[in-house]
């Protein structure tokens, strides 16, 4: 997926949703601090999404252009259905996202987590393809460690033990990139 095909998903989601506001949780939101990114990071052919201010109707998002929809089959990649309890990122989150609005999102508004909390998100994630990620992110030097580091204390959602598994995760791929 690229840049444009992300507004596209914005643009037909909030028409889908009645809804003027998006929020892009996946990694797909990369696009949003980073318009053209590497490559190895446009794999993913869906967006993970929902309405900011309205998540339980990502459902009729993901009903009308998710996976195996008309829509996917015609463009080639859909709309993911996620909501809030999706992702975890550190307090303060909100502050940081980076905005999508312009003539192809039809004014409308797709907020994409920062670099540091879509690398926190993914870090504490901890799947293989999540690790992949990460470490490319740290490799492309789209990310430091330092600075996801200094934010691991705000990963409140994590207890004491999880934060420091994550802190060491993030020290060992920061050494291996």
């Amino acid at each position: 997926m690229n840049r444009d095909d992300l507004e596209h998903l914005i643009r037909v989601s909030a028409e889908i949703a009645q809804e003027y506001d998006l929020l892009i949780v996946g990694s797909q939101s990369i696009l949003g601090a980073i318009p053209y990114p590497a490559q190895e990071f446009k794999r993913s052919m869906e967006a993970d999404m929902y309405p900011r201010y309205a998540p339980e109707k990502a459902t009729k998002i993901e009903g009308a252009i998710g996976e195996a929809s008309e829509f996917h089959k015609t463009h080639g990649y859909y709309a993911q259905e996620v909501d809030p309890s999706t992702f975890t990122v550190p307090q303060g989150w909100e502050e940081r996202l980076c905005k999508i609005q312009n003539a192809n999102t039809d004014s409308k508004i797709g907020w994409c987590l920062s670099l540091v909390d879509l690398f926190l998100s993914k870090a504490a994630a901890g799947r293989d393809k999540d690790r992949e990620f990460c470490q490319a992110m740290l490799r492309h030097r789209y990310i430091n460690a330092p600075d996801a580091l200094e934010l691991v204390p705000a990963m409140t959602t994590l207890d004491e033990e999880e934060r420091e598994r994550l802190a060491k995760r993030i020290r060992r791929w920061d050494k291996t990139k």
